[in-house]
């Protein structure tokens, strides 16, 4: 495909394997689109697919979409061909479960995401404006092709839904749970912002878990040593083990991330009587905090919320990061000072009957996570007009 606009004359290609576009000329994409999100990074990606987490043995094909002016790579929507719907965190079995009661295919669709990573970010990375516009026209091809049944673009911002709306897909809103810094400086100065309640619960489970003798060591990226990779894998594992699942990510694929993105990368270790119990991973950009990723080989008391909410809102208030994103879901997080945000994700329906019928379902799902989130927020655990006298 090829569009010329008044100075330049543009390619588009679809890329089945990130080494191909390369580490330089992804990172300076990101670079000239302003995105320091750590999950876009070349290094994380690549991680995924040299570890084998997310290759096309495991449902993850990759068919990066790409526009060029000449030999500069101008735009870039990184996607999947997707033959199951895993690992994606916005639910569509549903559909999934439609198509196949009247016998059409559902997969291969194509999935715009960070696999198994439902963190909000940019989707359509872009120069400029034009080779924006230039960008879309692609997607809406590539969606119009008649090779798949759907194209899905989770977790992007506001502004990129809107413009994915104005080329044909359909939104969908869901709820998450983050915490933003407003200049604390102690957690007992963030507490006091919070109603009497919240606060006399977070306090006594921060009680519970010191007065157990747990001891909390923070470890920055390049502190990290095989051995610690270890334990965090062992841990990531039980939790999914006690979730009656598989794990999706393997030991190669946290190694090649400890080499190469050190400074994205910290790690906190609960011990008990010297040894260790519990480890939570976390990554990081210059603004944002994200809680990735958590478990334990010993069952504690409240150990989970101390080890990966509240050491993480220590760090950020220790070090001025504006915003914590503790993961998807988790209603848990609303009394402990997190708040709803609205995620959002566009989908283009290439059957027109079931693109006016998900149209309908999701038209009438908007208005019950509007109504949702005006519940949640009469139940969030801060209060107008802190003050000593209600300590």
């Amino acid at each position: 495909m090829k569009c010329v606009s008044t100075d330049r004359h543009y390619r588009m290609r679809v890329i089945t394997s990130l080494s191909d576009i390369g580490k330089e000329v992804w990172n300076r994409l990101l670079l000239a689109a302003k995105c320091d999100d750590p999950f876009l990074q070349y290094a994380f990606l690549d991680a995924l697919h040299q570890s084998g987490s997310a290759t096309p043995e495991t449902g993850w094909q990759e068919q990066h979409l790409t526009i060029w002016d000449g030999q500069e790579l101008v735009a870039a929507c990184l996607m999947y061909s997707k033959s199951h719907s895993y690992g994606e965190y916005v639910f569509d079995w549903a559909w999934a479960r439609a198509y196949q009661q009247h016998q059409l295919p559902y997969y291969p669709k194509l999935l715009s995401a960070v696999p198994f990573s439902p963190i909000p970010g940019p989707r359509l990375l872009a120069t400029d404006e034009p080779a924006l516009h230039m960008l879309l026209a692609a997607l809406r091809h590539l969606c119009e092709s008649g090779n798949y049944s759907s194209c899905h673009v989770l977790f992007l911002p506001e502004g990129q839904q809107a413009a994915l709306a104005q080329a044909g897909f359909s939104c969908r809103q869901g709820i998450q749970f983050h915490w933003k810094n407003q200049d604390y400086q102690s957690f007992d100065d963030f507490l006091l912002t919070l109603d009497k309640k919240r606060r006399k619960n977070i306090r006594s489970e921060r009680k519970k878990v010191q007065e157990r003798g747990f001891q909390f060591q923070h470890l920055k990226g390049n502190e990290l040593q095989e051995a610690h990779w270890l334990f965090f894998k062992r841990c990531y594992d039980l939790t999914y083990r006690n979730h009656h699942s598989s794990p999706y990510l393997n030991l190669d694929f946290f190694l090649r991330l400890g080499a190469e993105i050190p400074a994205a990368l910290h790690m906190v270790i609960a011990s008990l009587e010297g040894q260790p119990v519990a480890a939570a991973l976390f990554l990081r950009s210059e603004h944002r905090l994200y809680g990735r990723y958590w478990g334990c080989v010993e069952d504690h008391p409240c150990l989970h919320f101390e080890t990966a909410y509240y050491q993480g809102l220590d760090l950020c208030i220790r070090e001025g990061i504006q915003w914590f994103e503790g993961g998807a879901q988790g209603e848990h997080k609303l009394a402990r000072g997190f708040q709803p945000e609205t995620t959002y994700s566009a989908h283009y329906i290439h059957h027109p009957g079931f693109r006016d019928a998900i149209q309908d379902f999701l038209n009438r799902e908007e208005i019950e996570m509007q109504e949702y989130r005006q519940v949640l927020l009469q139940h969030q655990a801060y209060r107008h007009f802190p003050s000593q006298e209600e300590e």
